[in-house]
Parts: C-alpha cells; structure tokens; sequence
C-alpha cells in the first residue's frame, strides 16, 4: 500500500473523478504526486484511496466506483468522496451541506445522466470535460497532462468554495441577530452574506422583506427571495415606477436626493446614503400599506 495515494482511471476524464481527487487533495488525505492514472487492478490495489474505477464502493477500504451494477445509488465518485469526508469527521456536517449544494449535486446528476443538456448553457462538468484533449485517442502523457490541469482548477474552485463558507459562517451571529427584532426588513452596518444564513434558521416564515446594507460606498435596498431555490424571486418587488431609473430620474420620481438606481427587475436598488435608503425603505413600506388596505 502506497500511503497517501489515489489511484483513478487514465484516458479520458469527468468532472466526478477530478473532483473526488480535488477534494482529497483539499482535506490533506492524499499528495498530488501520489495520484496513479490506470486501469491496472494490481497498481491500483496499491493506492490507499480508488476514485472512479475498479468496480467497489467500499467507504471502509476508501473505494469510491459507482459504475458496477451492484452499486444502485444516485453518487457519483465526487459524491461518494463528500460523504466519506463527513462520515470520517475530516469535516462537518455544515461544510457537507455546503459543498453537496453548491457544487457536488450538480456533478453527480450530471455524471449519472440525470441532467438534461440546455443549448447555451455550460454546467462546472462541461467545463471541467473541456480540459479532455481535443484529440481522441491522444497519447497518454498528453491526457495527465490535461488531467493535472484540470485538478488544478477544480482545487482552486474548491478553495474558493471552503473560503466563503468560512466568511457565511462568521456572519452568522450578526444575521440571527438582524432576524431577532421580525421587522419586516433585516438591518447590517456592513457588507456581508446573509441569505444562507438567513433561510437556513427559518427565513421561509420570517416576515422581512427588504434588505439593508452598505455596498460598494453608497445602500442598497434588496427584496427577499420567498425561498432559498427560489432566488431570482423576491417577496416583495419595489415600485413599479422606479423600475430602471438612475440619477436624476430615480430622485425625481422616487422625492429622495440620495437616489442612484433601481434595477428594472425591481428586486434592488442603490442609495447614496443610509438616511437615504432608510427614506427609501419607509417609501416602499408606507405605499405596501397604502395598498393592502385598498384591497
């Protein structure tokens, strides 16, 4: 047994083996150059970890194959990989979550056939299959090349990923906070992520429905989505009339000097300063009022 290594299969690649070694690489289980790129059950039985080949799914003997019949299981490499990571206690189940709905979800339905292609659109999996030669049947030094490269982009991305779940976490505090007082708009003094946070501890019945926080210099006033999948959406829209103005015709329309703009999707708008957005705020609420009492 080769400590510290993985054995995954050579030709070509997907994004759920990358992944699977990625993550392995990120939680410190294994070296890069310790990764064997074969088909060859007496090297690969020398790998301490196999991801995406050799026909078993054995958390305990760290396999990690989802392609043989027996397995009937919806994971691919890179889910099976996740799941270990949290069983094994290298991470928490909050940081599982994280991963498996920002990013291994996709890559599972994906290598399992369960994702519909969409014309002009490129899913992480399709860009991590850009990596694969161009050439079919291309050497074998030219496919761990390109193999290596993309390990490289999927670490990076998942670094990333690990990052900003540290910083959503942090805020945590500061967002349960903002959610204590059921206004019906949560309040920050500074930039932060919130909405994870935010649907992750009852959002969906919570009663805000605006958002207010410094952004970039000025405020910004922000609608809040109904539900955490529903993120295009917003519980409230702002005034119709304000959708798509800026400058001088938001301050116009709107009666406020600090306007800057509002997205004509109505879901945001940005303020020059926080008595400006809070005069903004009272606008939307005061006219919501207006209306529910009319119906």
């Amino acid at each position: 047994m080769i400590p510290r290594s993985c054995g995954t299969h050579d030709g070509s690649f997907h994004a759920d083996e990358v992944t699977a070694c990625a993550m392995l690489l990120l939680f410190g289980l294994i070296d890069k150059d310790r990764i064997i790129r074969t088909r060859d059950a007496t090297k690969l039985a020398q790998c301490e970890f196999v991801c995406d080949v050799g026909g078993i799914y054995d958390p305990a003997s760290k396999r990690f194959d989802h392609h043989q019949s027996e397995y009937p299981g919806e994971l691919s490499s890179a889910g099976m990989v996740l799941g270990y990571l949290r069983d094994s206690h290298v991470i928490s189940e909050d940081v599982y979550q994280f991963f498996n709905r920002s990013l291994i979800l996709g890559v599972d339905a994906h290598d399992n056939g369960r994702v519909t292609p969409e014309v002009g659109s490129c899913t992480f999996s399709h860009v991590v299959s850009n990596y694969v030669p161009v050439l079919y049947d291309a050497p074998q030094d030219v496919q761990n090349k390109a193999f290596f490269e993309a390990l490289e982009f999927v670490l990076g991305h998942l670094r990333r990923l690990l990052e900003r779940f540290h910083y959503i976490h942090s805020c945590r505090e500061k967002v349960i906070a903002s959610m204590e007082p059921k206004e019906k708009y949560l309040f920050f003094d500074e930039a932060m992520p919130w909405i994870e946070c935010f649907f992750e501890h009852g959002g969906e019945t919570h009663p805000a429905l605006f958002v207010v926080m410094p952004s970039g210099g000025h405020w910004k006033l922000r609608g809040i989505p109904p539900t955490y999948e529903d993120r295009m959406k917003v519980r409230e829209p702002l005034p119709q009339e304000w959708a798509g103005l800026l400058d001088e015709d938001l301050k116009r329309v709107s009666g406020i000097s600090g306007a800057v703009f509002c997205h004509k999707g109505r879901f945001i708008s940005v303020w020059e300063k926080k008595e400006d957005v809070f005069k903004a705020l009272d606008y939307v609420l005061t006219r919501m009022s207006h209306d529910h009492s009319l119906r």
